[in-house]
């Protein structure tokens, strides 16, 4: 099952990138990302309150709060410089460099996270690191 919800995933994102940029025109990237954010917060407070998941609130230990303050953190940052970048450039380059993070991701995984690194994997990292470096010359 997890893998379309990945899939999901995939086309909520490439839905939010042509959203954002046609929504982006007169309009400040750091207000749009706030407005994007309010958006986000009450869709998933939302979800918890229906689906009666609030009470796990206090079940989070510290070092639990500490990376979801730490993710929610990058998360803001990356959408701030994502809209910043998305209303100055085009599309088509800013989005495979946004996803660029996929590679990233797996270096961390492999660095932090020490998950085992298999051929698969590194040749498809190499693969869209080769993709994104051919998109945006």
């Amino acid at each position: 099952m997890w893998i379309v919800f990945a899939i999901l995933s995939a086309v909520f994102a490439a839905l939010t990138s042509i959203f954002a940029k046609l929504g982006l025109d007169g309009i400040n990237s750091n207000l749009a990302t706030a407005i994007r954010t309010v958006v986000v917060l009450t869709m998933a407070w939302g979800i918890v309150l229906v689906t009666g998941k609030a009470g796990g609130i206090a079940q989070i230990d510290r070092r639990g709060w500490l990376f979801l303050i730490l993710s929610g953190v990058a998360t803001g940052l990356s959408w701030l410089c994502y809209y910043y970048a998305l209303q100055q450039g085009q599309a088509s380059k800013v989005i495979p460099i946004d996803k660029f993070s996929v590679v990233i991701s797996i270096v961390l995984a492999f660095v932090v996270l020490h998950e085992k690194p298999d051929p698969k994997t590194i040749a498809g990292a190499a693969l869209i690191a080769a993709g994104t470096f051919v998109m945006i010359l």
